[in-house]
């Protein structure tokens, strides 16, 4: 995949009094006073910012924030929160433009602006054609470093990059382009994948695309259960989709066909009820009651999972195997996350409760790449070409000018 990057821009002198135009995913959580209570996504923004006003650049930066009304303007819609803690994280004011896409307003080279919640302009989320233009004569260089909105085609993050004289990746997009890659178009051997969830209805297009991929998938959660009744396992009253079990056995079949496997788990960790209280038993899986809620991987299991991650040359992360809020019911995800930090192999981890867990057992610098894009990071996993992977790319082959 070739993608201009805006770093390669910057080393060429290009950005010099240019107008640089980010969209950066600053869509942060508040609390009821209004103020961040996490500002992750804030921090992460800092790098293409500097690198922008390093190169010379004048500088404007965008984002949404929560799911606005377009057109109706509501004062927790605002991203002056974010404009403050901007202005301390980069030592210089950080000014909030409003009403800002027909212009108006002034930023020279060295300066930088903040404008106001994207998602509040009329179109914005159906692509419309005359805001991404107007959006595009604000700027000389459109910068898309929002992997989180990369599988959105909306106006601040496709329909601007068609029309300013140059679009790139800035280096937060450019990071997950590259980890991306590294995982699955040019993994090293073998490809282990770990997918989760309380439903395979959900994930189906993601499990069916790596069943031509890779070497070892692992299944976990729901997910799990449903490919047990597949292998003729009972399951209990856990959660499952019996529906989707042919499904699950074509997956199964695909992948042995290739020399390739979904290991099924041997023991399970079971309770009468779904509660944190809850009594866990381990049992084998083919004694699994009638009245029993798979709530965890066994311990045997998860033992010969951890060696197959820690054998792996790549590994791809998405969901815990069980309900690891629970301490009770933890310990299988807690097993194969160490198991991860341990491997010598290049892993990628994506999804809030993947992240979670990965934030729970303190193990966030011994993973690869964490991706920040949840709906993004699973399109990837199903094989789809993101909107924002797409215009970039086609808009690699203009010449600078």
């Amino acid at each position: 995949m070739h993608i201009l990057t805006f770093e390669e821009i910057c080393k060429r002198g290009f950005a010099q009094d240019k107008r640089v135009f980010i969209r950066a995913d600053l869509n942060v959580p508040l609390n009821e006073q209004g103020e961040i209570t996490e500002d992750t996504r804030v921090r992460a923004s800092v790098p293409a910012i500097e690198m922008a006003l390093n190169a010379g650049a004048a500088v404007m930066l965008t984002s949404h924030l929560g799911r606005p009304t377009e057109g109706e303007f509501k004062p927790e819609d605002s991203l002056a929160p974010v404009a403050k803690r901007l202005s301390e994280l980069l030592g210089r004011p950080v000014p909030l433009v409003s009403h800002w896409v027909d212009g108006g307003f002034q930023v020279r080279p060295g300066e930088v602006v903040l404008l106001e919640n994207c998602r509040l302009n009329k179109g914005e989320k159906k692509n419309d054609d005359a805001l991404a233009q107007k959006m595009a004569k604000l700027a000389d260089i459109f910068v898309h470093d929002a992997f989180g909105t990369a599988h959105r085609a909306e106006a601040s993050t496709f329909g601007i990059a068609k029309y300013t004289s140059v679009a790139c990746a800035g280096p937060l997009l450019a990071a997950e382009i590259d980890a991306v890659n590294r995982a699955l178009a040019e993994p090293r051997r073998p490809l282990v994948a770990i997918v989760a969830g309380s439903k395979v209805s959900t994930k189906l297009t993601i499990l069916q695309s790596l069943a031509d991929k890779v070497d070892g998938l692992i299944v976990g959660g729901g997910i799990a259960n449903t490919f047990m009744l597949a292998a003729g396992l009972p399951i209990g009253k856990s959660l499952a989709e019996p529906d989707l079990v042919a499904d699950a056995r074509k997956v199964m079949d695909k992948m042995k066909a290739r020399g390739a496997e979904v290991p099924i788990p041997e023991d399970v960790v079971v309770a009468k009820a779904f509660s944190p209280t809850a009594q866990a038993t381990v049992k084998e899986a083919k004694d699994v009651a009638a009245d029993d809620l798979i709530l965890d991987i066994g311990p045997r299991t998860a033992a010969k999972l951890a060696e197959k991650l820690k054998a792996a040359g790549t590994i791809v992360w998405n969901g815990p195997v069980g309900v690891f809020e629970f301490d009770a019911f933890s310990k299988g995800t807690e097993t194969l996350a160490r198991a991860i930090a341990e491997s010598p192999g290049f892993s990628i981890a994506g999804g809030g409760d993947t992240l979670a867990a990965i934030a729970k057992y303190g193990i966030a610098d011994k993973i690869g790449y964490i991706s920040t894009g949840g709906g993004a990071f699973l399109e990837v996993l199903e094989g789809k070409t993101l909107p924002a992977f797409d215009i970039l790319q086609q808009r690699a082959r203009m010449p600078l000018s």
